[in-house]
């Protein structure tokens, strides 16, 4: 078995693979509606949502392997590290859930990466700003298309909405940890990297409260729970994802298609 890749974990590096992994699992979770949607055409959205997130990231695991500076490609950044060495949010390790539970959680990430790419337009490293430019125009369609479905839900049905309101219950615990700030998002910050997580919390409410009014829905209330996904800390979910994703690369080291 190919043996796990070690980091040399700067926060430059960390800032980097907390969007790079975030993209990576949200899209890993995603993928598993493949075959299993609704009806065929979200089917289809779903799995083309997934690899929009898959080639984000991509391109933000090849960068954070160059700002690294060991050879680590991206290929050995998604598929050789172990579990604390990822450092995405724990929202999008949750399991797949009901398809409630997906458009509410890809609601929530969808509006969070929309209103992360349009900073990191501005970023001072060059290669991260090109990379948001074109993220961008595929986090918007993501949001919309989510945000359609979400209030589709819950003014929908008495079933449908009893679902929706469920899953936002579960998913807004997790999400405050988007905008939990640490000495990573300060470092960026004052190099001109990106913004803190927490500056996005204020608009992210702002759109995420005028969905959930269309959809008649509410806000469930903050909690002090705070999920540590973004620190290497994971659920006990994140394990077996890892287990799926890495076990060709595990067994057969440097195969290839």
């Amino acid at each position: 078995m190919q043996a796990s890749i070690s980091l040399s974990k700067t926060p430059a590096l960390q800032y980097l693979l907390r969007i790079g992994d975030t993209c990576l699992i949200h899209g890993q979770r995603l993928a598993e509606w493949c075959g299993h949607a609704p009806v065929l055409e979200e089917d289809i959205a779903m799995a083309n949502i997934a690899l929009d997130l898959v080639g984000q990231a991509r391109a933000l695991l090849s960068h954070a392997g160059a700002v690294e500076g060991q050879g680590h490609d991206e290929d050995q950044l998604a598929f050789l590290r172990d579990e604390r060495d990822y450092f995405n949010a724990t929202l999008v390790e949750l399991p797949r859930g009901d398809f409630a539970f997906t458009v509410v959680r890809n609601t929530l990430v969808s509006t969070f990466l929309k209103l992360l790419w349009e900073r990191l337009r501005d970023s001072s490293d060059a290669e991260l700003a090109a990379i948001a430019g074109k993220a961008l125009k595929e986090a918007r369609y993501h949001q919309q298309h989510s945000a359609d479905w979400l209030v589709r839900l819950g003014d929908g049905t008495d079933e449908s909405r009893a679902r929706t309101e469920a899953a936002l219950k579960q998913a807004w615990l997790y999400a405050a940890e988007l905008f939990e700030s640490d000495a990573v998002d300060e470092a960026a910050a004052a190099s001109g990297l990106g913004p803190r997580w927490s500056e996005l919390q204020e608009p992210w409410r702002a759109e995420i409260a005028a969905v959930l009014d269309e959809a008649g829905l509410a806000a469930p209330a903050d909690a002090a729970f705070r999920s540590t996904g973004k620190r290497g800390v994971h659920s006990e979910h994140m394990g077996f994802i890892l287990a799926e994703m890495q076990h060709l690369q595990r067994a057969f080291p440097g195969g290839v298609w």
